[in-house]
């Protein structure tokens, strides 16, 4: 086994294969960036190396960096984790060149599958299913329309260099086909210096089935399956283990068309061979198709070792240290059900816009495994992936499995930012798919009740107001009488863009008797802790003037402070802001130039994404503050209106 290792990652999963490398005895070296300085996978680490900036290519994607830093720290092999260089082989090929061991395939077996229309050819060879389409080079139009109308609409235009979601488009009608492949080529060719498609099959009521394998080189076993059906544009929101409706013939079909993928590519480590199912007459073992193969560890992992009780992390380590598989086919099992749900920093009423911020509060149920890389107190960047974390249950059945979700969704305290938990909580509470119908388009289908907005009750703003004037702890005894009579104030509160006025009558330090509009709230202390009309009242966090009452996912309040009210009501529409730190991509306003409301008038980059600002009224651009290149604050001034009337 190894002595030390260097982990070529950050963020949570930097954190989750520090743990197991520790447990198993062996050293662990951090890489970090300007960013990441005082980061949680820099604390976890025994010893941690600096890398370069804040942006990706500056640090995380240098190869030559971590390399060195590697041979600087003594590590003997390096781990890729996800993302970055994972999947790279050229990165796998320049570790091997300075005498490391990269923990994870090949670079053959990584190229074989990096293609997705050369991996499919590949398959088809070795007897693994692949989905009706044309995988060919010539990528002439009329070429590609003809293999569309030979396949059947509808159809799927896909990057052969793909990922994401981005250079993918559905074609439904051979008219429209034509437009669709410029607009994917387009896409493809910014996005992966890379124009080439493919095209597919449609498949009309999918299923996201994917495969966990695991690999020495020769032989391979696979560790049954996840269902990432439940996407939205293409990204995976919650998984699970096992599949839903999955039968015994149709598992044993695709666990042994995964294990022929990997041995067909002598894959060696942990891998995941992606199917798309034809779900809509139920699982059939004819009725699977492979897609791609990941030649990393997934995000999703986590599931597989629920329901299975291997640690895959310990498996790379043992496997790349020179170990031949930890366990035969017939050694694993399936042990009840598991789900993950990915907590992310986003605005989702905006479009599910991602957020920045300082997490001022941040705690998980003891009942679920989470896995994160940020603490409280950490700053959530914009220059990488916003994921606070992932939470993981189990459970002897899938109905326990989800109540324990959902449950665990409900109990999960974030304060600082915005986040999709209300979101991922509606989902857990579907009853589409709690019943196991679960499909890639049941987000899409119904988006507008898994957004809705929760809505704080006269309990919640009470207990936000007593908050808000510091009466939850800390009172003396004999706080709030005054000349024998109970102490009356008044509080207002923003929530929801809407000021709310709080009358607090105290009666002592531990009642109070609010008056929330005609609603009348009693607030008592009793037994050590406070309850509301009787009932206990929720975890509360105060950051400034900002308070989260941990209730409906997390309902933020913020106290007004009457020397600045009016700029605690918010809302100027004459001044176009950044939502979030990042870099000014274009500027498609001018001074003078006369604007009606929902124009574009700048593009802001920020979490690897980006971001159309959009003019709030109609009005005439009176001056333009910021050009393309700029790097600003959250808050930033960008474009100013004309005051209206003027």
């Amino acid at each position: 086994m190894f002595e030390r290792i260097l982990i070529a990652n950050r963020g949570e999963i930097a954190c989750r294969i520090m743990r197991t490398a520790r447990a198993m005895g062996v050293e662990v070296v951090a890489v970090y960036s300007d960013a990441d300085r005082d980061a949680a996978h820099v604390a976890l680490a025994d010893r941690a190396v600096w890398i370069g900036g804040a942006a990706p290519a500056e640090s995380y994607l240098r190869g030559e960096a971590l390399i060195a830093a590697a041979l600087e720290a003594g590590a003997e092999a390096i781990h890729p984790g996800y993302g970055f260089l994972s999947e790279n082989p050229d990165f796998v090929e320049a570790v091997a060149a300075a005498g490391l061991v990269f923990i994870g395939p090949s670079a053959r077996a990584i190229r074989a599958m990096g293609l997705k229309d050369a991996a499919k050819v590949l398959m088809e060879q070795a007897g693994v299913p692949v989905v009706p389409g044309y995988h060919g080079a010539n990528q002439d139009p009329e070429h590609l329309a003809g293999a569309a109308e030979a396949i059947g609409y509808p159809v799927l235009i896909k990057a052969v260099a793909g990922g994401g979601g981005k250079g993918m488009r559905l074609v439904e009608q051979p008219e429209h086909f034509v437009d669709a492949l410029e607009s994917a080529q387009g896409e493809a060719r910014t996005a992966f210096g890379n124009a080439a498609v493919l095209i597919e099959k449609y498949i009309q009521k999918p299923r996201h089935i994917e495969v966990q394998v695991f690999g020495d080189g020769s032989r391979a076993v696979h560790l049954f399956e996840r269902d990432c059906s439940l996407q939205r544009r293409h990204q995976k929101v919650i998984e699970e283990a096992p599949a839903p409706g999955m039968t015994e013939a149709m598992r044993a079909a695709m666990g042994q068309a995964a294990v022929r993928a990997a041995e067909a590519i002598g894959y060696s480590g942990a891998g995941t061979v992606e199917f798309i199912v034809d779900g809509s007459d139920g699982l059939r073992a004819d009725r699977f198709w492979f897609m791609e193969m990941n030649t990393r560890l997934q995000v999703e992992h986590p599931v597989t070792e629920a329901i299975t009780g291997v640690d895959l992390v310990e498996w790379q380590l043992r496997v790349a240290a020179g170990e031949g598989l930890p366990a035969q086919q017939e050694d694993l099992t399936i042990n009840g059900h598991a789900f993950e749900a990915r907590i992310y920093a986003e605005d989702v009423p905006k479009g599910f816009l991602p957020a920045t911020g300082r997490l001022s509060h941040l705690e998980f149920p003891a009942l679920a495994r989470a896995d994160s890389g940020v603490r409280a107190g950490d700053e959530i960047s914009p220059w990488y992936d916003p994921m606070i974390a992932k939470v993981i249950t189990h459970g002897p059945t899938r109905a326990v499995a989800l109540r324990r979700l959902s449950a665990a969704l409900e109990g999960t305290e974030v304060a600082g930012t915005v986040t999709n938990l209300g979101f991922l909580g509606a989902l857990a509470r579907h009853a589409g798919f709690a019943g196991g119908q679960v499909d890639t388009g049941l987000i899409a289908r119904d988006i507008e009740t898994l957004v809705v907005v929760p809505e704080a009750g006269p309990q919640h703003v009470a207990l936000a107001a007593l908050a808000g004037l510091g009466l939850l702890e800390g009172a003396p005894s004999d706080a709030g009488f005054v000349l024998w009579a109970p102490l009356e104030r008044e509080v207002r509160l923003i929530h929801g863009g809407a000021e709310i006025v709080v009358r607090v009558a105290t009666q002592g330090a531990a009642a109070h008797d609010l008056q929330v509009a005609d609603v009348r709230v009693e607030a008592r202390h009793l037994g050590g802790s406070w309850r509301l009309d009787g009932q206990p009242a929720p975890a509360v966090a105060v950051d400034g003037h900002r308070i989260t009452v941990f209730a409906r996912y997390g309902l933020v309040f913020d106290l007004v402070d009457p020397l600045a009210r009016e700029g605690a009501a918010g809302g100027d529409a004459t001044l176009i802001e950044a939502p979030m730190p990042g870099l000014v991509k274009a500027v498609y306003a001018t001074p003078g130039q006369a604007v009606v409301k929902g124009d574009r008038l700048a593009v802001l980059e920020a979490m690897k994404m980006e971001h159309s600002l959009l003019a709030a009224r109609d009005g005439v651009v009176a001056e333009v503050l910021v050009a393309a290149g700029d790097q600003v604050s959250a808050g930033a001034a960008l474009v100013r209106l004309e005051e209206e009337g003027v």
